[in-house]
């Protein structure tokens, strides 16, 4: 399991990010605090707490995930 940090400032960044999420074949959840919700679900993201960092959880191997982190870049907390 490998793990990073985003931050989601508007509804075009979640739909954004829920776009690169459901084009990926290996499971991505998204955490708050208090949800745990799939990466590619546009009405699940909604749960979240958006005034917080979200922790982005995937199953993938090391380059998965370098793949993903560049097409996340602009949402990822620094």
């Amino acid at each position: 399991m490998r793990e990073f940090w985003i931050r989601l400032g508007s509804m075009e960044d979640v739909e954004e990010f829920v776009s690169i999420a459901t084009s990926r074949a290996f499971p991505i959840s998204v955490r708050d605090d208090q949800h745990k919700i799939r990466g590619g679900s546009f009405m699940e993201m909604f749960c979240l707490d958006f005034n917080q960092p979200l922790r982005v959880v995937v199953q993938c191997s090391e380059e998965e995930l370098g793949a993903l982190r560049r097409d996340a870049e602009r949402f990822l907390v620094k």
